[in-house]
């Protein structure tokens, strides 16, 4: 459906002819609405807002002159460590993204406390690797720490601006939210978008194909600076306040300048671009380069590479900062289990001590725990899916049964259901 010449002096002309002097019954007002925009797209299009209309307020509020509140003090040795706390291994993708984040708040600290704008080229961030790894949880607990709005997007959600569906757009309108409105703060946050590898195809929506290529280019001003309407065009609701005079106590665009824009993916048949480009054909033999470890190829990606993927130049071109994320070991899932500050193991704790149950863990049953779920091969995901398979019996049986404490053991890693058992003989 393309709303884009749908606008709110439309809105103004065709509802009846009223003014936004006139008085104005929200519900009258709506209906109208809806029949104008069934007139203009059918009955299957419907009208649908979200929370309180602003139309029934009120009160006037006056513009806010939201402040920027942010502290930062950190050298990229700080967030490094502050990382080792969260995140197993990944050591050179902690290194690279501490001194991202450093280079990109100091330069918005000087900007604001000087209002000098020296040369400094925005260092948009690209990570790659594969599931599990700890892509997203590295950036939510750099954002928690820095203190800005953080905002996750799937990238398979987006489409071409005039298509149903998220718009690229909206992320940075999402970032509003999270900074609770205000907008100052909104401009400094960070967006995160997963699954960025997916948007080198295009896919069907709605039963017509949407291109990839086409949010790519959405992207590509987002990345540099734009000015981006704080409130969505395609949103009705918002365009009617607008076409009234309405709900004036926001500031009608937001700049992109210095928001900090994360693409992660798998990015799953990369790892054979660059094993092909390895191979170096001499006199029509292949001689192939010595790869250390081919399961961290993404180490030796090129921009070649990205664009050979199906990334456009102009945005791998923009994205500047490249962070791999290596595949995780038995022994990586062994340490994130045991040394982690939020460990799965404290939520189980924490789930068995709601009944009375004190959790004793070995830690041969870790190591146990660790291999199962890499057999698993989803990263530390899998994680959670051992734990919930083992453990969910001893859930249900466990809090009836007067137990107090028990020994996680590797025998019961390995034999769960025989384990639970003899528990309950004990007790019988």
């Amino acid at each position: 459906m393309d709303l884009e010449n749908f606008e709110s002096a439309d809105m103004n002309k065709d509802l009846n002819g009223k003014n936004k002097d006139e008085s104005i019954d929200p519900k009258k007002m709506q209906s109208e609405l809806e029949e104008l925009v069934k007139s203009k797209f059918g009955d299957k299009v419907h009208i649908v807002s979200k929370g309180l209309d602003p139309l029934e307020q009120e009160e006037e509020v006056e513009l806010l002159d939201d402040e920027l509140e942010l502290d930062f003090e950190y050298t990229p040795k700080d967030i490094k460590n502050y990382l080792d706390d969260y995140v197993i291994s990944q050591d050179e993708a902690k290194k690279t993204l501490a001194i991202a984040i450093c280079d990109h708040y100091n330069h918005i600290k000087r900007d604001y406390e000087t209002g000098e704008t020296p040369h400094y080229f925005k260092q948009n961030i690209l990570m790659l690797g594969p599931t599990g790894v700890g892509k997203t949880y590295l950036i939510k607990k750099i954002a928690q720490l820095v203190g800005v709005p953080f905002v996750k997007a799937d990238a398979t959600k987006f489409t071409e601006a005039g298509y149903v569906g998220a718009n690229v757009e909206d992320t940075i309108r999402d970032l509003i939210t999270q900074a609770d409105g205000n907008v100052e703060m909104a401009q400094y946050g960070i967006v995160y978008i997963d699954e960025a590898d997916k948007l080198a195809g295009g896919r069907k929506i709605g039963g017509r194909e949407v291109s990839g290529r086409g949010v790519q280019n959405g992207l590509l001003k987002l990345l540099e600076e734009t000015e981006i309407e704080t409130r969505s065009p395609f949103d009705m609701l918002s365009q009617l306040n607008n076409a009234f005079g309405q709900n004036n106590n926001r500031p009608k665009t937001i700049n992109t300048k210095n928001i900090l824009f994360i693409l992660s993916g798998a990015f799953s048949g990369l790892e054979d671009i660059i094993k092909k480009r390895m191979n170096v054909n001499q006199i029509g033999f292949a001689k192939r380069k010595a790869v250390d470890n081919e399961d961290n190829l993404f180490s030796l990606a090129t921009t070649q590479d990205f664009i050979d993927f199906g990334i456009e130049p102009e945005l791998i071109g923009r994205l500047p900062v490249r962070v791999h994320c290596n595949h995780l070991s038995s022994d990586n899932l062994f340490h994130i289990l045991q040394d982690t500050k939020e460990s799965i193991l404290n939520q189980y704790n924490d789930s068995f001590m709601s009944y009375g149950i004190k959790l004793d863990w070995q830690p041969e049953a870790l190591q146990e725990l660790a291999e199962m779920a890499h057999s698993e091969k989803t990263g530390a995901r899998s994680l959670m899916t051992i734990f919930e398979r083992i453990f969910r019996d001893y859930k249900f049986e466990l809090p009836s049964t007067g137990v107090e404490t028990f020994t996680v053991t590797k025998e019961l890693v390995k034999h769960p259901k025989r384990e639970l058992q003899r528990i309950l003989a004990g007790k019988a």
